[in-house]
């Protein structure tokens, strides 16, 4: 029997080791980098180098970024409008670019590399503890890295200027745009697990926001579980149960994130990014309205959604398999079929 996994998440961690460092060689400064041509959103035959960037056309709100490897591209949407979009070089064979949701966990801009002499490194944004992250670098039209994203220089540079630590970054290994359906592959590889440990207290629901007390925020809907689980900075701060009105099915699992915009009740707005194993994507807010949870953690956990939280609704069970290291941690679920 075939495991179903449900994601690998990771997020924010304040220690990186040097970001890609280790895998470049003396040489692959910013001289090396392409340096990028900017082309008009339309152009019909998008070259190595080539990229489109048009930051005005939405001001503010959370930056998502999404790199789909069979096209060798990269979207980057703020407040869910498309801003950007570059040409880019991940993973050779034997060093694939591993897929999965992310955060920015670290932003290097011209850094001095230890394994390189001091060499300057071109702008670097890590999103893995072991070294993967967004760089400017040289683009021959074929995955040539060591499982980074090579970015044109100039388009690494603009990027810099929009993204923060905990902006999500979604790696897929199949074509798709936030909203559409794909099957990102290893975003679903984890390992078999059991359930989660421990009844919930009476009332449904545990509360503890001093065991992390700042960071990235994900919420995570099980729905054969029927449990909603908080994590922040990669730590466990709450558990509730829900119990979803009969008349929905949810197919799939589905990642959103919450935009800056919020409704006359104070609800924010969210985009949904991600689809995973077939079914449509479901409105969450329709959902909401459908869904009884004690009104106590709901207060709770709506006072820490902010732009860019991410929010995961999923028809598979969250497991035990749960790493947590001071800032940093992976949470995986299985379910033997």
């Amino acid at each position: 029997m075939k495991p179903k996994s449900l994601l690998a998440l990771q997020v924010k961690t304040p220690l990186i080791a040097i970001l890609c460092a280790g895998l470049l060689a003396a040489t692959a400064g910013a001289a090396d980098s392409t340096k990028g041509r900017e082309v008009v959103p339309l152009t019909p035959e998008f070259k190595p180098g080539d990229y489109v960037w048009n930051p005005e056309v939405s001001l503010a709100g959370p930056v998502v970024i999404i790199v789909s490897i069979p096209e060798q591209t990269m979207f980057v949407y703020r407040n869910g409008v498309p801003i950007g979009r570059s040409s880019v070089s991940t993973g050779k064979k034997g060093h694939a670019t591993p897929t999965g949701l992310f955060t920015i966990l670290q932003k290097k801009v011209d850094h001095g590399s230890s394994t390189s002499k001091g060499a300057k490194m071109p702008p670097m944004q890590g999103v893995t503890w072991s070294g993967i992250a967004l760089h400017a670098g040289n683009l021959p039209g074929y995955p040539p890295s060591h499982g980074c994203v090579r970015l044109p220089l100039d388009f690494a540079a603009q990027l810099d200027t929009v993204t923060s630590n905990s902006t999500s970054v979604i790696l897929t290994d199949q074509k798709h745009a936030p909203g559409a359906t794909a099957t990102p592959g290893l975003l679903l590889g984890g390992k078999t697990g059991g359930a989660p440990a421990g009844p919930l207290p009476p009332g449904g629901f545990e509360w503890q926001p001093q065991k992390s007390p700042k960071g990235a925020v994900a919420i995570i809907f099980s729905t054969p579980d029927a449990t909603a689980y908080v994590y922040r900075n990669g730590v466990q701060i709450g558990r509730s149960t829900f119990v979803l009105d009969k008349s929905e099915h949810i197919h799939g699992s589905h990642a959103y994130h919450a935009l800056a915009g919020v409704d006359a009740e104070g609800r924010h707005n969210w985009l949904a990014t991600t689809s995973i194993g077939g079914g449509e994507a479901p409105d969450v807010k329709a959902l909401a309205a459908r869904t009884a949870i004690p009104s106590a953690i709901l207060e709770k956990v709506r006072a820490i959604i902010v732009p860019g939280t991410t929010l995961i609704i999923s028809d598979l069970p969250v497991s035990r398999r749960t790493q947590s290291k001071p800032g940093f941690g992976i949470l995986t679920a299985t379910s033997a079929r």
